[in-house]
């Protein structure tokens, strides 16, 4: 049996100016276009974005549960990029 499904794009969507993309979910799509339309009518029809980026998932590139340990080791042995490492300055209110 052959896949019969256009092919899936990932929706990435901008609350207001300055806020950072988040995912928003997925649609199927024949092209960028059709993606966009898709993802417009499905995650912004109520004005929850004021942009929208559509990918197709086959273009992400995603680390393995297996990288874990050595695809992330090398900034786990600087402590120094923590933030409890540094003292705030007085008047600083620290949460």
């Amino acid at each position: 049996m052959t896949d019969s499904q256009w092919p899936l794009w990932e929706v990435f969507t901008q609350g207001d100016h300055g806020e950072p993309f988040e995912h928003a979910g997925s649609v199927h799509a024949v092209d960028g276009e059709q993606a966009m339309q898709n993802a417009r009518d499905v995650y912004a029809r109520r004005g929850e974005a004021i942009h929208l980026w559509v990918v197709p998932a086959a273009a992400i590139v995603a680390s393995a549960p297996s990288d874990a340990g050595p695809f992330f080791d090398p900034g786990n042995d600087k402590p120094y990029r923590h933030p409890q490492f540094y003292k705030a300055p007085k008047g600083v209110k620290v949460f």
